[in-house]
């Protein structure tokens, strides 16, 4: 068996010439750390990205706000780029972008994947449409595929939606994961999950409807933030930026809203954002029929899992309004939330002390903003309904030398609750931490770049398998150098209170039709029984016409799930895939796409992950009989 993986990785290095599938995957790996990918909350956020690659943005045409919806973009950049746009006019190519000196080489390629330049709509105003329809076939059996799932093994999922241009996108997103049961049970109208949605833009003083389930942001997070979420490496690459959307949900996530929200410019520099939404949700209840915890897994296969399906309904309304002008921005913020159940957490744990309690929440807030030339200032300040306080702000200064600088304070008191808030922070919450963030960026050459960053946090009340206050050292420095066709990054982070030593060495290759990646990952936990876990990992992707190939495949070895590795691969469109693995064994994958004519695409797929140092696979329900499992891919795309 060793030799054979031996034998495949020569063989992988050795064969095809290719190129992603969308360039900017290995882009946007160069600003997120694995930790901050596996985080359930970039289903949404790649699915975006997706669509943004799908239906670019006229550069010559866009708003800021749209331009502030790509996450890799900072505050200074977008002032640039709009003060280009207004001093100089239409661009003619994309060649222009190297005339904004505030744009480094980084942000122009990946800009180029989501933005084009055009006097005219890059595509008449007639309707587009597309149909993606995906399966998944696991080649196994799991314990509850026999007893105790109520549906089928196969997970599916359908993806219709209609655009006209710039001003109309409208759609349908239905899905169903492994074992929950389709048409029957609870799910008589077919798929366990449905999301429709219209979104209406620039219609002249509305500059954006949308009905059904979709998204909001506000400020920095600290009262609502259901779209976009940033890592650490990310808030580098944004500069601390805030994000500003109202936007339709076509994602198979959880966390939207439903009902309707518009924006309308009352004025030049004056707009206003109103929304209303009455969402189902999970609950697990308590005997006595309160709420004790919402479930965000969106699960439906047990009987226990379908009893918490919709067991609470919430009513949320807010909005903002917000004055932006000559670089300084002011936005006011406010949420309330009603739920139909009491939320009665079980607080027999020290930290849940805190957790929201009650049916009916409230949030208001202030951000702040001043972009000129270098320097940005952003900060957003929140309180609940009993007057506890949470706060972040930002400063930034780029260089024209390449270098960047920031530094972000945040204090969210242990007792603030906001239901929906989602903003930078080390434990996850927008609530019980206070810390610093500083870090920097250098591009001394287009060969060179430099990124490092600290953070320190300070969580003042008990937090999951920690009691009493706790601190927190972060320290990340990355440098990836660019040779021509080459790219070779190192990365380096440490994690003080954990002891824990996280390495990532990439080597990159590529050309116009393909493209290699060699990647060693490592860890080193020090505390306790010290602890090693690596994974060294090979793929590539070739393209030909109507026909491209990504395979690739991965040695890992760990000594507990405390040191797992993570790994990203190709997947069908849509379809964010990463991977996590701990103890010892092997990732493989074959990927083909191929188009037929202008309007059909068929993508396969098949994944192996075989294990050495087991007999049985997961456990419970999950649990698989045998060493090795094979998943396969099938997706058909219709569009015209």
């Amino acid at each position: 068996m060793r030799i054979g993986i031996v034998l495949l990785f020569c063989i992988i290095s050795l064969s095809g010439y290719a190129q992603e599938g969308h360039r900017w995957e290995r882009l946007l790996g160069q600003v997120m750390t694995a930790e901050d990918m596996a985080d359930e909350g970039w289903q949404q956020n790649y699915e975006m990205l997706c669509e943004l690659e799908q239906n670019p943005i006229n550069i010559n045409r866009t708003t800021r706000e749209e331009l502030e919806a790509l996450p890799f973009l900072s505050a200074q950049h977008v002032e640039a780029i709009m003060e280009y746009l207004h001093r100089y006019g239409s661009m003619k190519s994309m060649a222009e972008l190297m005339m904004i000196k505030e744009l480094g080489a980084q942000e122009r390629q990946l800009l180029q994947c989501f933005v084009y330049a055009g006097d005219e709509p890059k595509v008449a105003m007639h309707a587009k449409h597309e149909l993606t329809a995906s399966a998944q076939i696991p080649m196994y059996e799991r314990k509850g595929d026999g007893e105790g799932y109520l549906g089928d093994k196969y997970r599916h999922w359908l993806r219709y939606q209609m655009t006209i241009g710039d001003k109309m996108k409208l759609g349908l997103v239905a899905s169903k994961d492994a074992g929950e049961p389709f048409f029957k049970d609870r799910n008589k109208y077919g798929y366990d999950y449905y999301s429709p949605y219209l979104e209406l833009k620039k219609l002249g003083r509305l500059e954006t409807l949308v009905l059904g389930n979709y998204r909001v942001s506000m400020g920095m997070g600290l009262v609502m933030n259901n779209s976009f979420a940033q890592g650490k490496i990310a808030m580098l690459q944004s500069l601390g930026r805030q994000t500003n959307t109202l936007r339709a949900h076509s994602s198979r996530t959880l966390g939207y809203l439903q009902g309707a929200g518009a924006t309308l410019r009352l004025a030049k520099s004056m707009r206003l954002t109103a929304f209303a939404s009455y969402t189902p949700m999970d609950a697990t209840l308590n005997k006595d029929g309160d709420a004790q915890t919402i479930v965000t897994t969106g699960y439906h296969r047990t009987q226990t899992e379908m009893d918490k399906k919709y067991n609470l309904r919430a009513l949320k309304t807010g909005g903002q309004l917000r004055y932006d002008a000559n670089g300084l921005h002011l936005g006011l913020n406010a949420l309330y939330v009603n739920l139909d159940r009491r939320l009665t957490p079980n607080k027999t744990q020290i930290y849940n002390m805190y957790k929201p309690e009650g049916t009916d929440f409230f949030n208001a807030s202030i951000d702040y903003g001043y972009t000129r030339h270098h320097l940005a200032l952003n900060g957003e300040t929140a309180t609940d309904g009993n007057g506890h306080i949470a706060t972040i702000n930002t400063v930034s200064y780029a260089m024209n030398n390449g270098l960047s600088l920031m530094a972000l304070q945040r204090f969210y008191s242990y007792q603030y609750t906001s239901l929906d808030a989602q903003s930078y922070s080390d434990g996850g919450h927008v609530q019980n931490e206070s810390g610093v963030y500083v870090g920097m960026q250098w591009q001394p050459s287009p060969r060179w770049q430099l990124a490092a960053y600290a953070d320190y946090a300070y969580h003042p009340w008990a937090v999951y398998r920690k009691e009493g206050p706790t601190h927190q050292m972060d320290y990340l420095v990355q440098c990836a150098h660019n040779a021509g066709n080459w790219r070779l990054t190192a990365r380096y982070r440490l994690k003080v209170d954990d002891n824990a030593h996280r390495t990532r060495l990439i080597a990159e290759y590529a050309t116009e039709n393909f493209s290699t990646r060699t990647q060693l990952d490592a860890g080193y936990l020090a505390t306790g029984e010290s602890e090693l876990g690596a994974m060294i990992s090979e793929s590539l992707a070739y393209t030909h016409r109507w026909l491209r190939l990504n395979v690739g495949a991965g040695y890992f070895h760990t000594d507990s799930y405390d040191s797992r590795v993570y790994l990203y691969e190709s997947g069908p469109l849509y379809t964010y895939a990463m991977q996590q693995f701990y103890g010892e064994g092997i990732r493989y994958w074959l990927m083909l796409r191929a188009n037929a004519g202008r309007n059909l695409m068929l993508t396969a797929k098949m994944g192996v992950t075989n294990y050495f140092d087991r007999d049985t696979i997961s456990s419970s329900y999950q649990e698989i009989d045998r060493s090795s499992k094979t998943d396969v891919d099938i997706q058909l795309r219709w569009k015209i």
